[in-house]
């Protein structure tokens, strides 16, 4: 697999796309914001993960305001969300860092200080007609009658090269995206019965295979921070939101790889029915990686390039849909298709471009089976890391 190639959501805004699919992301985005009265997200503030931890990303905005407000010149505030996507994700973001600035405005004897340019970066076949479409929505953004000046354009590119110019972004933003890899271990890629049966981490794995997905998170992770690093300005901020593990132990490797387990098994029993050929599967594997806290703390402390501000690690159930406590699963038969359902708008693009088209809808049935028969033991949760970064002044 080439580096980036197929790591895409689905595109549109139809039944299957990630726009429609993607409120496990919203929720995990919540976490991260404010709890300002904003009229846009009056439905979304009954969310309990809204509640769970204090507003980092509104503090990270608030700082980088407030150093460029005491400017004696007109400012422009330059944020970056990486991995924007298509759906509704971006739109909160890009709204709330809006209503954040317009709530330091009113205390602001110069209300228009600081101007905002927002990127939005995602690889080039992500869906950016539909995002600007959506755009046009949200021409008062703000939620208020006075919002900052704000402007907005997409950044097709891998966040694994140079996105910017040196020293010119003061903020990164990037949710449910630091998991995807730049690519599949070379040595997964060119040899097909190395991980026979699975597609990322399995329970059958060998160890040679759990050290090339490592090794290639080690790589790119390093590769992202020192990027980001030179692009980011002196005291420069970064709010990473990413899938990891809860386990240090690599056998272990909790319940993302479940996920993809599943898959997998969904995938072996289409092999049995004839519908997909064996060295297919043996040869698939997805370029992602769930690190644990202790893995991302080294690699940052590893280079001392960023400060540590805040790192935490929460979960979201697996049914986007279940916002529920407890480990009872209700209806499993519906949580499976709701977890078929987000998988499918994250993975299809991944499993066309290697399987074809004709299998993609009997895979999911029987996936949104596999997944409610598991879900009968108990419920499924996502470990996620958010950490909060500053660049090194040294």
């Amino acid at each position: 697999m080439k580096a980036t190639s197929g790591v895409r959501m689905v595109t549109g805004n139809g039944e299957n796309s990630y726009a429609s699919n993607s409120r496990l992301q919203v929720i995990c985005i919540l976490r991260t914001l404010a709890a300002l009265p904003l009229l846009l997200f009056h439905a979304c503030m009954q969310e309990k993960a809204i509640l769970e931890r204090r507003p980092v990303l509104c503090k990270a905005i608030e700082e980088v305001y407030m150093s460029l407000s005491d400017s004696a010149h007109r400012s422009t505030m330059v944020i970056a969300d990486l991995g924007c996507s298509s759906g509704p994700n971006t739109l909160l973001f890009v709204s709330e860092v809006i209503g954040v600035i317009r709530a330091n405005n009113r205390k602001s004897k110069d209300a228009c200080a600081v101007d905002v340019q927002f990127f939005l970066n995602d690889l080039p076949g992500n869906d950016f007609n539909l995002l600007f479409r959506s755009l046009e929505h949200y021409d008062n953004l703000g939620c208020g009658n006075e919002p900052p000046p704000y402007y907005i354009a997409g950044l097709p590119g891998s966040y694994y090269r140079k996105l910017f110019p040196r020293e010119s972004v003061h903020l990164f933003h990037s949710s449910y995206a630091l998991h995807w890899r730049s690519k599949v271990p070379e040595e997964l890629s060119s040899c097909t019965r190395l991980n026979e049966d699975n597609i990322y981490i399995g329970k059958t794995s060998p160890p040679s295979v759990i050290k090339l997905f490592q090794q290639q998170f080690q790589q790119d992770f390093e590769l992202f921070l020192t990027l980001r690093s030179r692009e980011l300005v002196s005291g420069g901020q970064m709010l990473l939101t990413f899938l990891g593990r809860k386990n240090e132990e690599m056998l272990m490797h909790g319940e993302v790889g479940i996920v993809y387990e599943l898959v997998a098994k969904s995938l072996r029993s289409l092999v049995q029915k004839g519908r997909v050929e064996k060295e297919k599967l043996d040869s698939f594997n997805v370029p992602y990686y769930a690190p644990s806290v202790k893995e991302v703390k080294t690699f940052i402390n590893k280079n001392s390039i960023f400060d540590i501000e805040h790192i935490k690690l929460f979960e979201s159930n697996w049914d986007p849909q279940d916002d529920s406590e407890g480990d009872v699963v209700l209806d499993c038969a519906i949580s499976g298709a709701n977890v078929a359902k987000c998988i499918r708008a994250v993975l299809e693009p991944l499993i066309v471009d290697h399987f074809g088209e004709d299998i993609i809808e009997e895979l999911f049935m029987v996936y949104a089976s596999n997944v409610a028969k598991h879900l009968e033991k108990g419920k499924g949760k996502y470990p996620i890391i958010m950490v909060y970064l500053k660049k090194s002044m040294n």
